[in-house]
């Protein structure tokens, strides 16, 4: 798809069919081709923000909670699980005829201390990590079984030069851990589709890292189902080559494909960073944060032609994604007004504060309706 000059794709995306654009939702203009999703925050499946709901339940088919299934929300103490809000999104999911994502059941962030160590302080041994880890994906993953119909079961278990990631989990039970996880979770619910999910999937050694990965499971017989790629990504990385490389290739591996936690980070971010370690922190300067009381019509249309070229792509693997989750409805409460810089206004997302569509909304559908009309 050859691009339109930004001038020009603004303008058309108010006046060239726009009754027909508007009218349209997103599930229902891909729905020949992948889901589309969308994450819900805590404070949204509380019923805090009705509206995000509503448009939750109308433009998307999948939804994935942001935190509340992660092990400190939903197994703050040893003893005790929290599923109050997991229970209402899944109850919202149902109702709605969603396909639900459980995510994320193994992550060395948000993850107590004391999963590690026993009731003295000290930590487990292999064996005994390996038990807390099968009861809680037993617990977890059996009480939404058959509800729930896919999960992250492990998240970002890869390093940026293609190692396994110095966790807990690698340096108590060792390797076999991601393994070991998803035989837990395959036992849990034998139907639910299991994914490795991860972040900067495009950088090359990385993508060879989680290629290896993949590979060794595939190998040794361990259901896998697909992988996950976070696309929490800005307006020029990954280039487009780089884009298409890395699809081409986690293709190759006959899974499925998903488009995971999809946002666009405009603003600029210090030493040009590119990850998603949501331990990094630089310190807000008003440089950082160059829109604070709105963003000017020639970002709306920058942030709309880079949402065109990257549906561009997956729509041309389109046979092997099939799903593409926002990271958030709405700009108000996306993860990226506080990171990695507390205190920013940031504009990542297809709904704005208002819940209003945006013009980025537009030029996704018309990226389908152009592949229609061929």
């Amino acid at each position: 798809m050859k691009l339109l000059t930004a001038s020009i794709l603004f303008s058309l995306l108010f006046t060239a069919f726009p009754a027909e654009l508007n009218s349209q939702t997103l599930k229902d203009a891909f729905k020949d081709y992948f889901l589309i999703g969308c994450a819900i925050s805590d404070f949204q499946a509380a019923g805090k923000e009705p509206k995000a709901l509503e448009i939750a339940a109308e433009q998307f088919n999948t939804i994935t909670p942001e935190n509340m299934l992660k092990w400190e929300r939903v197994h703050p103490e040893p003893d005790r699980f929290d599923f109050e809000l997991p229970d209402r999104l899944v109850e919202f999911g149902q109702k709605n005829g969603m396909f639900i994502v459980g995510h994320t059941l193994v992550w060395h962030n948000q993850t107590p201390d004391w999963v590690f160590k026993d009731d003295n302080g000290n930590y487990l041994n292999r064996e005994q990590l390996l038990a807390r880890l099968k009861e809680h994906i037993y617990t977890v993953v059996g009480r939404y079984k058959g509800k729930i119909k896919g999960w992250d079961v492990v998240n970002e278990a890869v390093d940026e030069d293609g190692s396994l990631r110095k966790t807990k989990w690698l340096e108590i039970i060792g390797e076999d851990y991601i393994e070991k996880a998803f035989e837990f979770a395959r036992e849990a619910d034998p139907d639910a589709e299991l994914y490795y999910n991860d972040f900067n999937t495009w950088h090359k050694a990385k993508r060879e890292g989680i290629m290896r990965l993949i590979k060794n499971l595939l190998d040794k017989g361990i259901k896998i189902d697909g992988i996950g790629l976070q696309g929490h990504w800005g307006l020029d990385y990954p280039a487009l080559d780089e884009l298409d490389e890395s699809l081409k290739e986690y293709s190759s591996t006959g899974l499925k494909i998903m488009i995971t936690e999809l946002d666009i980070n405009i603003l600029p971010t210090p030493n040009n960073y590119t990850g998603a370690e949501i331990t990094t922190n630089f310190e807000l300067q008003k440089k950082y944060n160059p829109y604070p009381d709105g963003l000017p019509d020639s970002m709306q249309t920058v942030l709309a032609e880079r949402y065109a070229e990257l549906f561009g792509k997956f729509l041309k693997y389109r046979d092997s994604i099939s799903r593409v989750t926002f990271w958030g409805i709405h700009d108000g409460h996306s993860w990226l007004n506080n990171w990695p810089i507390r205190g920013r206004t940031s504009y990542p997302l297809l709904f704005d504060r208002e819940l209003k569509p945006k013009p980025a909304f537009n030029a996704v559908i018309k990226t389908v309706n152009e592949i229609k009309c061929n």
